[in-house]
């Protein structure tokens, strides 16, 4: 039975048409995943869903009962739950707390806590899973918060789930109970819209794959019934030949990096070096002490030891702006919070590290800002009607490309791509990787820390596994092992 149909839906911005006539219908209990590459319309779809977007045409169809479009009180009250990437969580309330947030159990005019507790964990026996509700949501792993999640849409009896992007921050063994907890919601009747970037997943958990493209629906399959090579060719209108593109070998043997004892900022006695035309990759588990370091490297964190030196000479960068006149660049892992200013315009963004070199007097050049822009949206295809737009209103994937077109542009010797990929659809991550060759093969040397490890082994010529703040282990490429890997990251 279909628990949820689309019908026609449009959604038109200015310059933009973001859903252009789309049809979908999802069946009670499936796992539907929509996959499609950044800008395919996937977000907008969602918004329509939980009454955040209204559409321009179209219908809503919530077990037989038809809506031109919802708002999110509607969408709620109809069984709509969904659990976006960045959470909704207050972090010094308590569990019970946080699911109950807003609609608190009241015994009379108090707030009812034994209840809360116990609704709450009746819902986490449900699912066997081993959350304490009196527990303060700040001392939860991420993985845990995303259960704390889960359990909030249940709270409120949701009988569609949607889950954008759920296991984009969460560990190998974190993704894996996600994956146990939406096989239960199956079973129990609850139809998950699943959408994710991570092909594998995606195979392992969904019984049918919505794949959209510039707006438009292309096609509905069962799981079963097509495949990887299939799936990528619909997503990017074209047939991606090789995940990791190939490149020529332009490893000198001059070093670029040469790091010693480097500490502080949670990492003691950090040592490597990076040789021009090198791409090291750093591999560990979350914590462990990568994005830390390249913290160090770059200047947003105090060192308390050790030497950097950068073509032979000492650097000691105390802030960002000492790392970039070094010729150090960092793409940081959250792009929202410390890549992008999402109220700026596109130009504005990309044109950031580079802004004494193209001022007169104190005063930015703006003819000269808005040609650097329109070099990069044409050169790394950052798909936007206008370099005018605000940052904001760009899919995940083209924010990041703005974030890299702005290293770009300050002409660095070193970036540090920290989670390059996070959140970003196969096609883009085609682009990326080749972003990386061309920096490697014009001389530049890169540190792409990563944690997913077919990136970090395909991307990689050496490799240097960190673990509570040291290294544990390298390895060179051809001794590259995913045991090998995750032995030196566990320290096993």
């Amino acid at each position: 039975m279909n628990i949820l149909e689309l019908r026609n839906i449009t959604k038109k911005y200015p310059g933009v048409i973001a859903l252009n006539d789309v049809s979908i219908d999802f069946i009670e209990g499936e796992a539907h995943a929509l996959v499609g590459e950044n800008g395919a319309g996937k977000s907008t779809l969602i918004k329509s869903c939980t009454g955040a977007v209204k559409p321009n045409a179209g219908s809503i169809v919530i077990e037989g009962e038809e809506f031109t479009s919802l708002t999110p009180q509607v969408s709620e009250a109809h069984g709509i739950g969904v659990i976006y990437q960045e959470f909704n969580l207050v972090g010094e309330l308590s569990v019970a707390e946080n699911i109950f947030l807003g609609r608190a159990i009241r015994k009379g005019l108090f707030i009812n806590k034994k209840a809360m507790v116990r609704e709450a964990a009746a819902i986490f026996e449900q699912f066997n899973i081993d959350i304490d509700p009196h527990e303060l949501v700040c001392n939860l792993t991420v993985g845990y918060q995303q259960l704390v999640e889960i359990a909030k849409a249940l709270s409120q009896k949701a009988r569609i789930l949607i889950m954008d992007e759920p296991s984009a921050p969460l560990t190998s063994a974190e993704a894996e109970r996600l994956y146990e907890v939406v096989d239960k919601l199956k079973a129990k009747g609850v139809t998950v819209i699943y959408i994710s970037h991570r092909m594998e997943e995606i195979f392992r958990l969904t019984d049918r794959i919505t794949v959209l493209r510039d707006g438009q629906k292309i096609e509905t399959l069962k799981t079963s019934e097509t495949n990887m090579d299939e799936l990528v060719k619909l997503m990017v209108g074209r047939e991606l030949k090789e995940t990791y593109p190939q490149r020529k070998s332009c490893i000198s043997d001059e070093v670029l990096l040469d790091v010693q004892n480097l500490s502080g900022n949670g990492v003691t006695d950090i040592s490597f070096q990076i040789k021009k035309g090198e791409v090291l990759g750093f591999a560990g588990l979350i914590g462990a002490g990568r994005t830390e370091t390249a913290e160090l490297l770059f200047g947003a964190a105090k060192r308390t030891g050790g030497t950097v030196s950068l073509n032979g000479k000492e650097v000691r960068p105390k802030t960002p702006r000492d790392a970039i006149d070094c010729g150090i660049a960092l793409v940081p892992e959250d792009r929202k919070g410390k890549g992008a200013l999402m109220d700026m315009r596109i130009r504005s963004n990309i044109s950031m590290a580079v802004l004494d070199r193209i001022s007169k007097f104190f005063v930015i050049d703006l003819k000269e800002e808005k040609r650097l822009a329109e070099e990069y949206k044409q050169s790394i295809r950052i798909k936007t009607p206008s370099v005018e737009q605000q940052i904001k209103n760009l899919s995940g994937g083209n924010q990041q490309k703005v974030i890299i077109a702005r290293w770009l542009a300050s002409e660095p010797e070193l970036v540090i791509f920290d989670e390059p990929t996070r959140g970003i659809d196969v096609g883009a991550k085609s682009e990326i990787y080749t972003l990386v060759n061309a920096l490697v093969e014009d001389g530049k040397s890169v540190l792409m820390i990563s944690s997913e490890m077919e990136e970090v082994m395909g991307m990689s010529d050496r490799i240097v596994v960190l673990c509570d703040g040291r290294i544990s282990g390298s390895l060179d490429r051809k001794d590259f092992n995913q045991e090998a890997i995750m032995n030196f990251a566990s320290q096993r």
